[in-house]
């Protein structure tokens, strides 16, 4: 599995802006290089968002009022535990392997042939704890990104429905509200995720936890270095919570008809 990585390190390293990185990624790979580590990408996201969502579902639940209204509040409460639960039992193994990976690939001996080889290798050197570097920043990014998100979330739904509970929202509205959702995690909280990565890296060593990571990157790389990526990772993020709350949204729906969950 090791196509992990969208391309070659060597790609990587003339890449300037996205766009030409998009560009050279169809010139050397074609279109099909695009999607290469779709596979990877897919075992991760699959379990992600039953997690987060299936958590969203059971503690929105427990803490909407009398009449099934869900305010901002609890909404970001709601978004913060289903991030806690999503970090510990998914992304933080998934994020560490992945890093670990992806830095193993761009060196100069590659010690992994592919993906589930590197996770088998990592295990079997440093335990299941292995997998788990910088499980703190992972909690702190996760968490936030799912309390920022369906905190704005849950706001423009309860703005958009008024004093009408019951109004149907359609789905390229809901897709919009998760457009703005995604931004404005990405804005909220991409420092954690720098943390976070530095956290997991092959580097981790560096640094005695996650609160000495932020300082020393403050220290030596300064503020803009807590922003690296926010562009790239804006137009990904939008339109991936834009999708994938238009599916959930719809889901919920559905099991509402079937299994009256309400």
């Amino acid at each position: 599995m090791s196509d992990l990585h969208l391309f070659s390190p060597s790609d990587a390293l003339n890449c300037r802006p996205s766009g030409d990185c998009v560009k050279q990624t169809v010139q050397h790979h074609g279109v099909k290089g695009l999607y290469r580590g779709l596979s990877s990408l897919l075992y991760g996201s699959i379990p992600k968002s039953a997690v987060r969502f299936g958590m969203f579902e059971y503690l929105s639940n427990h803490a909407k009022d009398k009449s099934g209204h869900l305010n901002s509040t609890r909404g970001l409460l709601c978004g913060l535990g289903a991030g806690v639960m999503e970090a510990v039992l998914v992304v933080c193994p998934m994020e560490t392997v992945k890093v670990k990976f992806i830095h193993d690939q761009t060196s100069a001996n590659p010690r992994y042939r592919g993906f589930f080889h590197g996770v088998r290798e990592i295990i079997r050197e440093q335990g299941i704890r292995g997998t788990y570097q910088g499980l703190t920043a992972t909690v702190l990014k996760q968490g936030s990104n799912q309390a920022i998100r369906f905190f704005v979330m849950t706001s423009l739904k309860n703005w958009y429905k008024g004093d009408d509970p019951n109004k149907s929202i359609n789905p390229l509205v809901t897709g919009t509200f998760g457009a703005i959702a995604g931004a404005a995690s990405v804005f909220g909280n991409t420092p954690l995720d720098v943390i976070k990565t530095r956290m997991q890296g092959l580097e981790a060593h560096k640094y005695k936890n996650t609160w000495d990571c932020a300082l020393k990157i403050m220290k030596y790389e300064g503020l803009a270095a807590f922003y690296k990526g926010t562009v790239p990772r804006l137009g990904r993020v939008c339109l991936d919570v834009a999708i994938v709350f238009i599916i959930y949204e719809e889901v919920v729906k559905v099991l509402n008809v079937v299994w009256k969950t309400d």
